[in-house]
Protein backbone atom coordinates (compact mmCIF):
# COMPACT_ATOMS: atom_id res chain seq x y z
CA UNK A 1 0.00 0.00 0.00
CA UNK A 2 1.32 3.27 -1.00
CA UNK A 3 2.25 5.55 1.69
CA UNK A 4 0.59 9.11 1.59
CA UNK A 5 2.29 11.75 -0.03
CA UNK A 6 -0.89 14.61 -0.70
CA UNK A 7 -3.71 15.53 1.65
CA UNK A 8 -6.90 17.62 0.04
CA UNK A 9 -8.99 19.05 2.56
CA UNK A 10 -12.65 19.63 1.20
CA UNK A 11 -15.04 22.23 3.17
CA UNK A 12 -18.48 22.60 1.70
CA UNK A 13 -19.58 26.16 2.60
CA UNK A 14 -23.50 27.17 2.32
CA UNK A 15 -23.53 30.92 3.67
CA UNK A 16 -21.26 30.26 7.13
CA UNK A 17 -19.99 33.67 7.16
CA UNK A 18 -19.82 33.50 10.79
CA UNK A 19 -18.19 30.15 11.19
CA UNK A 20 -15.97 29.96 8.28
CA UNK A 21 -12.81 31.85 9.16
CA UNK A 22 -12.97 29.87 12.23
CA UNK A 23 -13.20 26.43 10.34
CA UNK A 24 -10.71 27.34 7.72
CA UNK A 25 -8.06 28.77 10.92
CA UNK A 26 -8.71 25.25 12.78
CA UNK A 27 -7.67 23.62 9.57
CA UNK A 28 -4.94 25.92 8.52
CA UNK A 29 -3.23 25.38 11.62
CA UNK A 30 -3.65 21.40 11.17
CA UNK A 31 -1.55 21.45 7.76
CA UNK A 32 0.90 23.79 9.42
CA UNK A 33 1.23 21.16 12.24
CA UNK A 34 1.57 18.37 9.36
CA UNK A 35 4.58 19.91 7.69
CA UNK A 36 7.16 19.32 10.32
CA UNK A 37 5.81 15.39 11.11
CA UNK A 38 5.73 14.70 7.28
CA UNK A 39 7.80 17.41 5.33
CA UNK A 40 7.36 14.97 2.18
CA UNK A 41 3.15 15.14 2.38
CA UNK A 42 1.41 18.19 0.37
CA UNK A 43 -1.62 19.77 1.11
CA UNK A 44 -4.32 21.25 -0.75
CA UNK A 45 -7.15 23.08 1.03
CA UNK A 46 -10.63 23.59 -1.46
CA UNK A 47 -13.55 25.57 -0.05
CA UNK A 48 -16.36 24.39 -2.05
CA UNK A 49 -19.10 27.54 -1.84
CA UNK A 50 -22.68 26.13 -2.69
CA UNK A 51 -25.17 28.82 -3.35
CA UNK A 52 -23.73 31.51 -0.80
CA UNK A 53 -25.65 34.57 -0.30
CA UNK A 54 -23.57 35.99 2.46
CA UNK A 55 -20.06 36.85 3.25
CA UNK A 56 -18.47 33.50 3.11
CA UNK A 57 -17.17 34.02 -0.33
CA UNK A 58 -14.98 36.96 0.86
CA UNK A 59 -13.93 34.83 3.43
CA UNK A 60 -12.61 31.70 1.27
CA UNK A 61 -10.86 34.81 -0.88
CA UNK A 62 -9.35 36.05 1.67
CA UNK A 63 -7.83 32.80 3.14
CA UNK A 64 -6.51 31.79 -0.31
CA UNK A 65 -4.92 34.90 -0.97
CA UNK A 66 -2.85 34.63 1.94
CA UNK A 67 -2.32 31.04 1.40
CA UNK A 68 -1.79 29.37 -1.79
CA UNK A 69 -2.81 25.86 -0.26
CA UNK A 70 -6.72 26.95 -0.15
CA UNK A 71 -8.48 27.10 -3.40
CA UNK A 72 -12.18 28.28 -4.05
CA UNK A 73 -15.02 26.24 -6.25
CA UNK A 74 -17.97 27.88 -6.55
CA UNK A 75 -20.94 25.58 -7.28
CA UNK A 76 -25.21 25.55 -7.09
CA UNK A 77 -26.40 22.52 -5.66
CA UNK A 78 -28.09 23.45 -2.26
CA UNK A 79 -26.49 20.22 -1.07
CA UNK A 80 -23.54 19.50 1.24
CA UNK A 81 -23.50 15.84 -0.30
CA UNK A 82 -23.04 16.96 -3.61
CA UNK A 83 -20.93 19.65 -2.35
CA UNK A 84 -18.59 17.22 -1.34
CA UNK A 85 -18.05 15.60 -4.37
CA UNK A 86 -17.90 18.02 -6.53
CA UNK A 87 -14.58 19.32 -3.93
CA UNK A 88 -13.35 15.67 -4.83
CA UNK A 89 -13.95 15.40 -8.08
CA UNK A 90 -12.46 18.64 -9.02
CA UNK A 91 -8.96 17.43 -7.07
CA UNK A 92 -9.24 13.97 -8.33
CA UNK A 93 -9.05 15.72 -11.70
CA UNK A 94 -5.49 16.68 -11.28
CA UNK A 95 -4.14 13.42 -9.24
CA UNK A 96 -2.05 11.05 -11.62
CA UNK A 97 -1.83 8.57 -8.38
CA UNK A 98 -4.87 8.36 -6.01
CA UNK A 99 -3.19 5.91 -3.75
CA UNK A 100 -1.06 8.31 -2.28
CA UNK A 101 -3.89 11.30 -1.77
CA UNK A 102 -5.63 11.19 1.36
CA UNK A 103 -9.17 13.25 1.18
CA UNK A 104 -9.88 14.97 4.73
CA UNK A 105 -13.55 16.50 4.99
CA UNK A 106 -14.70 18.57 8.01
CA UNK A 107 -17.78 21.33 7.75
CA UNK A 108 -17.46 25.02 7.75
CA UNK A 109 -19.34 25.00 11.22
CA UNK A 110 -16.25 23.04 13.04
CA UNK A 111 -13.06 23.27 14.21
CA UNK A 112 -10.72 20.82 13.59
CA UNK A 113 -8.23 19.99 16.46
CA UNK A 114 -4.22 20.91 15.50
CA UNK A 115 -3.40 16.73 15.31
CA UNK A 116 -6.16 16.27 12.98
CA UNK A 117 -3.97 15.69 9.83
CA UNK A 118 -1.22 13.88 11.19
CA UNK A 119 -3.48 11.39 13.41
CA UNK A 120 -4.83 10.50 9.59
CA UNK A 121 -1.87 10.27 7.84
CA UNK A 122 -0.40 8.12 10.67
CA UNK A 123 -3.22 5.62 10.53
CA UNK A 124 -3.12 5.52 6.78
CA UNK A 125 0.40 4.58 6.72
CA UNK A 126 -0.60 2.27 9.12
CA UNK A 127 -2.86 0.50 6.65
CA UNK A 128 -6.40 2.32 6.68
CA UNK A 129 -8.58 3.17 3.93
CA UNK A 130 -11.10 5.45 5.99
CA UNK A 131 -11.20 7.24 9.51
CA UNK A 132 -14.10 8.06 11.43
CA UNK A 133 -13.52 10.82 13.83
CA UNK A 134 -16.04 11.94 16.42
CA UNK A 135 -17.52 15.58 16.91
CA UNK A 136 -18.47 17.20 20.03
CA UNK A 137 -21.38 19.86 20.27
CA UNK A 138 -20.15 23.52 21.04
CA UNK A 139 -21.81 24.34 24.49
CA UNK A 140 -21.40 27.99 23.81
CA UNK A 141 -25.08 28.89 23.52
CA UNK A 142 -26.56 25.45 23.38
CA UNK A 143 -29.25 24.50 25.18
CA UNK A 144 -27.68 22.05 28.24
CA UNK A 145 -30.45 19.74 28.43
CA UNK A 146 -30.08 18.90 24.39
CA UNK A 147 -25.76 19.03 25.33
CA UNK A 148 -26.85 16.11 28.08
CA UNK A 149 -29.16 14.07 25.30
CA UNK A 150 -25.96 14.64 22.96
CA UNK A 151 -23.74 13.21 25.27
CA UNK A 152 -25.73 10.43 26.77
CA UNK A 153 -26.64 8.77 22.83
CA UNK A 154 -23.12 9.55 21.44
CA UNK A 155 -20.15 8.55 23.97
CA UNK A 156 -16.73 9.85 23.13
CA UNK A 157 -14.79 6.97 22.55
CA UNK A 158 -12.23 4.87 20.67
CA UNK A 159 -14.10 2.59 18.22
CA UNK A 160 -17.58 4.55 18.14
CA UNK A 161 -20.18 3.58 15.92
CA UNK A 162 -20.80 7.15 14.60
CA UNK A 163 -20.16 8.61 11.20
CA UNK A 164 -19.56 12.61 10.90
CA UNK A 165 -18.72 14.58 8.08
CA UNK A 166 -17.28 16.90 9.85
CA UNK A 167 -14.52 14.58 10.58
CA UNK A 168 -13.95 11.61 8.30
CA UNK A 169 -11.28 10.75 5.81
CA UNK A 170 -10.32 8.52 2.43
CA UNK A 171 -8.08 7.27 0.50
CA UNK A 172 -8.67 8.31 -2.69
CA UNK A 173 -8.27 5.28 -4.29
CA UNK A 174 -10.45 3.24 -2.18
CA UNK A 175 -13.30 6.72 -2.24
CA UNK A 176 -13.06 6.03 -6.32
CA UNK A 177 -13.36 2.19 -5.99
CA UNK A 178 -16.44 2.21 -4.26
CA UNK A 179 -18.14 4.97 -6.27
CA UNK A 180 -17.70 8.21 -3.67
CA UNK A 181 -20.28 9.94 -1.95
CA UNK A 182 -23.61 9.32 -3.01
CA UNK A 183 -25.75 11.62 -4.83
CA UNK A 184 -28.30 12.51 -2.22
CA UNK A 185 -29.13 15.92 -0.03
CA UNK A 186 -27.81 14.18 3.44
CA UNK A 187 -25.73 11.19 4.95
CA UNK A 188 -23.78 11.12 1.79
CA UNK A 189 -20.95 10.75 4.85
CA UNK A 190 -22.89 7.06 6.12
CA UNK A 191 -23.87 6.32 2.37
CA UNK A 192 -20.32 6.09 1.74
CA UNK A 193 -19.02 4.45 4.74
CA UNK A 194 -21.06 1.59 3.92
CA UNK A 195 -20.05 0.91 0.62
CA UNK A 196 -16.28 1.04 2.05
CA UNK A 197 -17.45 -1.66 3.95
CA UNK A 198 -18.96 -4.02 1.33
CA UNK A 199 -15.90 -3.80 -0.50
CA UNK A 200 -13.71 -4.81 2.57
CA UNK A 201 -11.46 -1.36 3.06
CA UNK A 202 -10.17 -0.97 6.53
CA UNK A 203 -12.35 1.62 8.22
CA UNK A 204 -10.91 2.97 11.77
CA UNK A 205 -13.05 4.74 13.88
CA UNK A 206 -11.64 7.01 16.66
CA UNK A 207 -11.84 9.60 19.44
CA UNK A 208 -7.90 10.77 19.06
CA UNK A 209 -9.31 13.79 16.26
CA UNK A 210 -12.30 15.24 17.76
CA UNK A 211 -13.56 17.86 16.01
CA UNK A 212 -15.65 20.96 17.80
CA UNK A 213 -19.17 21.95 15.79
CA UNK A 214 -21.64 23.54 16.14
CA UNK A 215 -24.59 23.18 18.31
CA UNK A 216 -27.21 25.28 16.87
CA UNK A 217 -30.82 23.80 16.32
CA UNK A 218 -31.09 25.61 12.89
CA UNK A 219 -30.46 23.51 10.26
CA UNK A 220 -28.24 23.54 6.77
CA UNK A 221 -28.82 20.01 5.57
CA UNK A 222 -32.44 18.93 6.30
CA UNK A 223 -31.73 16.01 7.87
CA UNK A 224 -28.35 17.05 9.04
CA UNK A 225 -26.76 17.42 12.26
CA UNK A 226 -28.59 20.40 13.79
CA UNK A 227 -31.96 19.17 12.47
CA UNK A 228 -31.10 15.95 14.76
CA UNK A 229 -29.89 18.52 18.08
CA UNK A 230 -33.70 20.04 17.39
CA UNK A 231 -34.56 16.47 17.53
CA UNK A 232 -33.39 15.94 20.67
CA UNK A 233 -34.83 18.52 22.05
CA UNK A 234 -37.96 17.80 20.74
CA UNK A 235 -38.11 14.61 22.47
CA UNK A 236 -40.04 14.11 26.08
CA UNK A 237 -37.12 13.65 28.88
CA UNK A 238 -36.17 9.94 29.81
CA UNK A 239 -35.36 9.18 33.19
CA UNK A 240 -33.16 6.20 32.16
CA UNK A 241 -31.21 8.76 29.77
CA UNK A 242 -29.48 10.33 33.14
Amino acid sequence: MERIGQVAVVVPVHNEEYFLARALSGVRAAANALKPDRPHVGVEIIVVLDSCTDGSRGVALRFAAADSRFRVLEVDFRSVGKSRRAGIEALLATRPSPGSLWLANTDADSIVPVNWLQRQVELADAGTDAVLGSVEPDPDGMDPEILRRWHARHPVEEHHAHVYGASFGVRASAYELAGGFPRQRSHEDRGLVQKLRRHGFRVRATDSIRVLTSGRLHARAPHGFGAYLLALGLEPAVAAEG
